[in-house]
């Protein structure tokens, strides 16, 4: 993008120039040709580009060279003093003023932006200005609540206004030199004076904002954690429980063989002589113990187990092992008839 070149002149607070910056091309418009010989009441020869920039440069540098860029209707008083009446057109006259804003040409560019560049005049600043801070600041104090620091945020809103207005310039094509009159007056044309009234109010129309509402903290209490305090006396049973054993398979647990005790003591003859046809003892079942589970404390997915028969202990069948039992079930009544046989 071609920078924006801009003479001191267009800078805030700066006077104007003597002389207005003006660069034409290598190649002169046609219709800038026809301009100038419109305006100029003496003719001038203009038969080349030098010629056609030393007769716009003198033209638009002239005092009376101030063009009319938008007029503005504003109130004349702030709302509270403006006069009430039944007539709409009453109230228009006596109520409302009409500001006309002009400016001057400070530059002129048909080589790379093709642009041409206005800066508002002393008495349009003023006259803006002055409606600002009489009119606009009043209304915008009136139209909000109070605060501590009210006044001075009114103040640097109108000195915001000063300094935007003051830097203000407003750019259009080269094109707008089709509305220059004699002596190098003018007026802008293709609604490019809507344009500028939008600008101009959007400075304007800055709004008095308050402070913004503070932010209270609300002191929220933290969430209940494993580690918290209130809860060590239920976390605490999981992690210490020395008394109860860990769940084991039940595939895992060996059967006890405690002592048994017998009415007669178990002899080699007599284990020996016995057949292993005549000996009847049920198959042994795995017993089925219910694993030790703390489900009541933990959540988890439940355990899917076949059914595992029971399976009777050692030490049940102590009595079917004894000799007493032996005589009726096993045939150890007869057995003097055995040793006979032998």
């Amino acid at each position: 993008m071609p920078p924006q070149l801009l003479p001191a002149s267009a800078a805030a607070f700066a006077p104007r120039a003597s002389s207005v910056n003006v660069v034409l091309g290598s190649k002169v418009e046609p219709w800038l040709t026809q301009t100038l010989k419109r305006i100029n009441r003496v003719k001038r020869p203009l038969n080349s580009i030098p010629q056609h920039q030393r007769c716009l440069t003198e033209t638009l540098s002239s005092p009376n060279a101030i063009w009319t860029l938008a007029s503005l209707m504003l109130p004349k008083a702030p709302e509270s003093e403006l006069r009430k009446d039944s007539n709409p057109l009453i109230e228009a006259i006596f109520n409302y003023q009409i500001i006309h804003v002009e400016a001057y040409i400070v530059h002129v560019d048909m080589v790379l932006r093709n642009e041409v560049a206005y800066k508002l005049t002393p008495g349009s600043i003023e006259a803006l200005i002055e409606y600002h801070k009489e009119i606009y600041c009043v209304n915008a104090k009136a139209d909000t609540y109070d605060w501590p620091e009210k006044e001075q945020h009114a103040k640097k809103l109108h000195e915001d206004f000063v300094q935007a207005i003051n830097k203000f310039v407003f750019r259009t094509h080269v094109s707008a030199l089709e509305g220059l009159e004699e002596e190098g007056a003018g007026e802008l044309l293709c609604g490019k004076s809507e344009e500028v009234k939008n600008n101009i109010m959007g400075l304007l129309n800055k709004p008095l904002l308050p402070p913004p509402p503070k932010i209270v903290d609300v002191v929220r209490q933290p969430p209940l954690l494993p580690s918290s305090p209130v809860g060590a006396n239920i976390w605490s049973q999981s992690t210490h429980s020395p008394a109860m054993p860990a769940p084991v398979e039940p595939w895992r647990v060996l059967p006890s063989s405690p002592n048994v005790t017998s009415s007669v003591e178990s002899t080699t003859p007599i284990w020996a002589n016995m057949a292993l046809h005549e000996i009847q003892v049920p198959s042994p079942t795995v017993p089925y113990s219910q694993p030790y589970s703390t489900a009541e404390m933990f959540y988890s997915s439940p355990m899917v187990t076949s059914p595992i028969p029971a399976l009777p202990l050692p030490s049940m069948l102590a009595s079917q092992c004894g000799v007493g039992v032996g005589y009726g079930g096993f045939g150890w009544d007869r057995y003097q008839e055995y040793t006979t046989t032998i």
